[in-house]
């Protein structure tokens, strides 16, 4: 079994699956790829064989641990409190290149974290995604389901060294721009709203980005930076890469200033560290941030 391939009618977009079967290059044909050597510290994208694993039982939790988290809401329900799920931001379960991977992400916990202001376990990171993104409640990290996540995403961390970097992790960085909400509603209505709906509130396609039922205010996405960043290298899915930064910026500056939940004990982040400069709400040290929108 090949965990890379099981289910991935669930997991490609459409948009992705047809134009990936247009054609096959021969391989005779085919242009050697040239490796670009990698930074000091970092290790080359890998997602590894489930045949790796030799225990049945660690099998077993490996492959519930993806189905809870390409099937949150219907795995558990009673945590999750939008119509979002782990895989709506974290394509392909995962294991997409510069596209908020899981690849080597348990070899990097625990870490201090700004944003919490103290180290945080791979337990506490995932609960953040529940409370903020999903706009739910935290697992116990005693449960069964807490567990098979956590190892799901230790077994997509073989053989990355502890702290290490992977290639592809995250997002790719942009500079940032002043974004413009008047011109982002026309991108928005242009270019976003038949698959995320006309008031944000999501279609069968894609999830809800504003409104009672998608990512609250203390989500990573209700920053500008970060969402710009997703949108210009992920979006749309049939056409990825197509928007200029400024576009993105645009865009996601419209999408994170429309109304969305509030994240009950918002302002006591980042109690220690810099502030970033695209929060968008006050912290208990008495400063607002109004990003540019």
């Amino acid at each position: 079994m090949n965990l890379r391939l099981k289910r991935c009618a669930l997991v490609i977009p459409v948009g992705i699956a047809l134009s990936a079967c247009g054609g096959r290059v021969e391989e005779s044909k085919a242009t050697p790829t040239v490796k670009p050597k990698l930074p000091s510290g970092v290790v080359a994208f890998r997602v590894p064989e489930i045949t790796e694993i030799t225990d049945s039982q660690m099998v077993r939790s490996v492959v519930r641990g993806r189905a809870i988290l390409e099937a949150t809401r219907d795995s558990l329900p009673h945590n999750v409190g939008n119509s979002l799920r782990c895989a709506s931001c974290h394509f392909s379960a995962g294991t997409a290149r510069n596209a908020l991977p899981w690849v080597g992400v348990y070899s990097r916990f625990p870490q201090y974290r700004p944003r919490s202001g103290h180290v945080d376990t791979i337990e506490d990171r995932i609960n953040d995604c529940f409370e903020r993104s999903m706009n739910g409640t935290a697992l116990s990290a005693a449960s069964p389901s807490m567990r098979d996540i956590v190892a799901y995403l230790a077994f997509l961390s073989r053989g990355v060294p502890a702290g290490a970097k992977v290639d592809g992790q995250g997002l790719p960085k942009l500079d940032p721009a002043h974004g413009d909400t008047t011109r982002g509603l026309a991108i928005y209505s242009g270019q976003c709203a038949h698959c995320h709906g006309v008031a944000g509130q999501g279609t069968v396609e894609a999830p809800p980005v504003w409104g009672p039922k998608a990512f609250n205010d203390g989500a990573g996405m209700s920053r500008i930076n970060v969402l710009a960043s997703f949108a210009h290298e992920l979006m749309p899915l049939d056409r990825p890469r197509t928007l200029s930064v400024q576009q993105a910026y645009d865009v996601a500056s419209y999408i994170d200033s429309r109304p969305r939940p509030t994240f009950a004990g918002r302002e006591h982040d980042w109690p220690h560290d810099s502030i970033p400069a695209d929060l968008g709400y006050p912290l208990r040290r008495g400063v607002t941030h109004q990003p540019h929108r």
